[in-house]
Formats: C-alpha cells, sequence, structure tokens
C-alpha cells in the first residue's frame, strides 16, 4: 500500500521535502560489546532513514511530520484558518505542519496541541502539558476553541505498551475511539478526524461510529510510513454535524 521512499538518484514522496540529487550515503552499524543487536538495528535505521536526515534539515520535530504532510498533499485536509486540535502533540511535528498549512501564526487559524509530555513552544500553537484521557482535558480544549469547534482533530497518540500483543492492541484501539468520541463531540459540520490505529482486526467498532458520522471514512498508510510497521491511519472526512 505505501511507496517506498525514493532512492537514490530518486524523486522524494508527494508532499515531502525529500527530494532527488542527494548522495545516498548509507551509514553501517556494527554490534559493539555494549550494544544490543536490536540497538545497532533501531540504530541502522535512524541513521539511514531519508525522513529522519530531512527533519533535521526542514526543522522539523520529528520525521512524523512528514506523514501528515504526505496525507494533507493527497487529502487536502487542512486550510487556511481552520481551528485544528492536535492530540498526543509530542515532540510537536504534526502540530509544525498544521500551524504551516491553517496558517494560525499570521492569526488566520488556530492549532492547540495536547500531550502529558513537555512540547518545547512552536510559533502559532498553544500548547496544553495535560493527558488527553484525564477528565478535565476535552473541557479545558473546548474552552481554548474559537467559536466553541473545530474543523480538524487529529492523533498520532499511542497508548504505553506491555508488551502482550493483544491487550496492547485493545488499548491503542480505546485510544482511539476516545479520541473519535471527542471528535464527534467538537467538531463542525464538514470536519476531518485523522488518527492512527494498529492493523489487527478489533477496529470494527471504531470504524462503525466514524462511518455513522462522516461522509467519508478510509485507511491511509502515507510513504514516510515504515513499510514494515502496522501502522495505519483512519481518515474520516465530511463530518455530518451533531444528530
Amino acid at each position: 500500500m505505501a511507496k517506498k521512499a525514493a532512492g537514490k538518484g530518486g524523486a522524494g514522496p508527494k508532499g515531502s521535502s525529500l527530494s532527488g540529487g542527494q548522495r545516498d550515503l548509507r551509514v553501517n552499524v556494527k554490534t559493539a560489546r555494549k550494544r544490543s543487536a536490536s540497538s545497532a538495528r533501531w540504530l541502522d535505521r535512524q541513521l539511514n532513514d531519508p525522513y529522519v536526515a530531512a527533519s533535521k534539515r526542514d526543522g522539523m520535530r520529528s520525521r512524523a511530520a512528514y506523514k501528515l504532510k504526505e496525507i494533507d498533499a493527497r487529502y487536502a485536509i487542512l486550510k487556511s484558518g481552520q481551528r485544528v486540535i492536535d492530540l498526543g502533540a509530542a515532540p510537536g511535528g504534526w502540530s509544525q505542519i498544521a500551524a504551516d498549512k491553517v496558517k494560525s501564526l499570521e492569526g488566520k487559524g488556530q492549532v492547540i496541541a495536547i500531550d502529558y509530555l513537555g512540547v518545547e513552544p512552536i510559533p502559532g500553537v498553544d500548547i496544553l502539558e495535560l493527558d488527553f484521557t484525564d477528565a478535565s482535558a476535552e473541557p479545558l480544549l473546548k474552552s481554548k476553541l474559537r467559536d466553541g469547534s473545530a474543523d480538524v482533530v487529529m492523533s498520532d497518540m499511542a497508548a504505553p505498551t506491555v508488551g502482550h500483543t493483544g491487550t496492547d492492541h485493545l488499548r491503542i484501539m480505546g485510544l482511539a475511539e476516545q479520541a473519535a468520541a471527542f471528535a464527534i463531540d467538537v467538531l463542525a459540520p464538514g470536519g476531518a478526524f485523522l488518527c492512527k490505529v494498529f492493523q489487527g482486526g478489533t477496529e470494527k467498532d471504531l470504524l462503525a461510529m466514524l462511518k455513522k458520522n462522516f461522509a467519508v471514512v478510509r485507511h491511509v498508510k502515507p510513504p514516510a510510513s515504515r513499510s514494515d510497521s502496522a501502522e495505519l491511519y483512519v481518515l474520516a472526512t465530511g463530518f455530518r454535524g451533531a444528530a
């Protein structure tokens, strides 16, 4: 489903900042005495990931910024003047992209980011250091929205894992369902919801909720999402409004 990132001399994925003409210099990582094989594989992947290199070059907080950039390039969910809520925003890559697209720094749009992890200030973004699942989070987010509603709710959240595949997947989907319920409560008619999920066969309830409330619901896997990852995104557009 996903296309591989550009190789040597090729053009980068649409919507990303990767471009042709860059030297393809692979860094080989050896397993040092104090470095496990898994750590060596992770380091190798990071050092040779073109999106990691692009994020450093472009001043992005993370490679995840390119996932949103590629999704938006294809589906045009972010527009000037929109009000956006970014759930689980740390370290801030998605908020950076959103702020640029909705022109919040120019006073046109609005971006509100929330995460229990600290996020360094981002121009044009109102950052809340709070767990989204905390009872006080949703009322606080609503209170900060202009006119009380949002145009886009996006979530790149992932629940902390415990190492058991089934349990971890249920926790991730539970978090996604909570984000979807919040989106349905706060979105203006025509709004969009974008959320990270993982393949695992427990999306039935989430998809049913979204199909009931949105005109179009689709799975997307941007090129920046690693092909060997079970990560997917659910994109719901055309919010029908409160029943």
